[in-house]
C-alpha cells in the first residue's frame, strides 16, 4: 500500500458518472449545444478580436485574483493591449498576469496544431512552471517541480511528497483513457466532465510549492481547447470560480472531506459553464442584431445618392452604436463623424433631420430625465426594433410560465 491510498484514500482515479443524476446530463447537453453554436457563428472581424480579448481579460483576471492578484478587469485589459502603468511596488502584479496570458497563449497555439490531445505530467509541470515565472517564491516552491516539502492549504494537507510524481502519472491516464470517451453525441460534455475532475484532482494532489490553483485551471483550459471549445468560451470556469470564490472554496473543502464524493463539484462547475455560455450566447446575439440593423440601413439607402441622404444614414449608423437615448443638444456629440458633419449645416437642418428619421420609423423620440435639473426632455435612440419583424413568428411565453 502506497502512502497517499492511507492519508488520501479519496484519490481513486475513478468517478461513477453513471449514478450522475439527469439534471446533469441536461446540464452538459446544454453546454455542449451552445458551445457548438457559440463555435459555429461568424462575427464581424472587430467584433471577434473583441470577444476574444474581452474573455481573455477575464480569465486571466479571474485565475489570478483567487491567488489574491488585485488587478481589476479593466488593468488586465490595458495591459493586453500594453496600455499598463503600474509603480515598481506592483509589478510582480504585472508579472503574475503575464504568465497566465503567456500560458494560455501557448495552450491555444498547442491545442489548434495537429498535436495529439493528450494530458501528460510533463505538460501539467510546465503550466506550472509558466504561472509561476519570474516571482518571488519561497525556497520550498520550485517552479515546474513536485515540492520536496509536506504542502498545506488551510486545514487540507497535501498528498505525500514521495508519491505526487505518481498520483500526476495516474491522473494523466486516467483522463486519456476510456472513462471519458464519448457518450453517443455528448463529446464536448465528456470533455467538460474531464476538464473539472482533472481541475479537482490537481487541487486534491497539490504536488507544487506554489501556484497549484492556476495550474490546475490551466490544464482545465487546455482540456477544453484540445475537445474544440471556442477560446473565450473556455475561459469561463476561471471566471466562474471568481465570481464564486467562498463557495469555489467550499466546494473544494466539501469534495475532499466527502472522501471522494464528487458530483457536487461538478454539478457546482457546469452550472457555472452554463450561465456563462448563455451570456456569451446573449452577447453574440446582440452583435448579431447589430450587424443585421446595419444592413437594413444600408439597404434602406442602397439606391440614394446625395449629402442629405448620407448624412441622414450616418446618423442612424452612429446613435446605434449608443444603448441608452442621446438628448437633443448631445445628438451632435454622438460621434466626431456626426460632428464634424453636423458642424457645417444649421440647428433647423438636424431638426429637419431628425423628424425625417422619426416618421421613416428608424429613430424613436422618447422622454428622458435632464442632467441638469431631472426635469422631463426629448432623446432620441435607434429603433433597432424594426429588425425584429424579421424574426421567426413565434407565440411570445406567458409572464408567469
Amino acid at each position: 500500500m502506497m502512502n497517499y491510498e492511507r492519508s488520501h484514500p479519496w484519490l481513486t482515479f475513478s468517478a461513477n458518472l453513471r449514478q450522475a443524476p439527469l439534471d446533469l446530463w441536461v446540464l452538459l447537453g446544454e453546454c455542449q449545444s451552445k458551445i457548438e453554436h457559440i463555435a459555429g457563428v461568424p462575427l464581424r472581424p472587430d467584433m471577434a478580436k473583441n470577444m476574444q480579448t474581452l474573455y481573455l481579460a477575464k480569465g486571466v483576471r479571474a485565475t489570478t485574483a483567487i491567488e489574491g492578484n488585485t488587478l481589476t478587469e479593466e488593468q488586465v485589459l490595458a495591459h493586453i493591449e500594453d496600455k499598463l502603468e503600474l509603480p515598481p511596488s506592483r509589478e510582480y502584479l504585472r508579472q503574475e498576469v503575464d504568465n497566465i496570458i503567456k500560458a494560455c497563449d501557448m495552450i491555444r497555439q498547442d491545442a489548434l496544431s495537429a498535436k495529439p490531445a493528450l494530458c501528460s505530467s510533463e505538460q501539467i509541470k510546465a503550466f506550472n512552471l509558466a504561472a509561476l515565472h519570474d516571482l518571488p517564491l519561497n525556497e520550498d516552491a520550485v517552479p515546474g517541480e513536485v515540492s520536496k516539502f509536506r504542502v498545506t492549504v488551510g486545514h487540507y494537507r497535501a498528498a505525500p511528497r514521495e508519491d505526487c510524481e505518481y498520483l500526476l502519472e495516474r491522473l494523466c491516464d486516467w483522463v486519456n483513457g476510456p472513462d471519458f470517451a464519448p457518450q453517443g453525441e455528448l463529446v464536448v460534455g465528456m470533455a467538460i466532465l474531464k476538464a473539472i475532475l482533472a481541475h479537482l484532482y490537481i487541487a486534491w494532489i497539490h504536488p507544487f510549492g506554489d501556484g497549484n490553483g492556476r495550474t490546475a485551471r490551466l490544464v482545465e483550459f487546455d482540456v477544453l481547447l484540445k475537445a474544440g471549445v471556442p477560446v473565450p468560451s473556455a475561459h469561463l470556469l476561471s471566471n466562474h470560480y471568481n465570481f464564486t470564490r467562498e463557495e469555489y472554496y467550499r466546494q473544494l473543502d466539501y469534495a475532499s472531506k466527502s472522501k471522494g464524493d464528487v458530483m457536487r463539484f461538478i454539478t457546482y462547475a457546469v452550472q457555472g459553464l452554463r450561465d456563462g455560455l448563455r451570456e456569451q450566447v446573449n452577447l453574440i446575439r446582440e452583435q448579431q442584431r447589430d450587424v443585421a440593423w446595419r444592413s437594413y440601413i444600408y439597404g434602406v439607402y442602397r439606391n440614394a445618392r446625395g449629402t442629405v441622404v448620407t448624412r441622414q444614414r450616418d446618423l442612424v449608423l452612429d446613435l446605434s452604436r449608443r444603448k441608452e437615448p442621446v438628448s437633443r443638444a448631445d445628438i451632435t456629440r454622438t460621434s466626431l463623424r456626426i460632428a464634424k458633419i453636423y458642424s457645417r449645416v444649421s440647428e433647423k437642418t438636424l431638426a429637419r433631420d431628425l423628424q425625417f428619421l422619426g416618421r421613416k420609423n428608424l429613430i424613436k423620440e422618447v422622454a428622458i430625465k435632464s442632467r441638469l435639473n431631472g426635469s422631463q426632455i426629448s432623446g432620441y435612440i435607434a429603433n433597432k426594433g424594426l429588425i425584429d419583424a424579421f424574426l421567426p413568428a413565434r407565440r411570445q411565453r406567458d409572464a408567469d410560465a
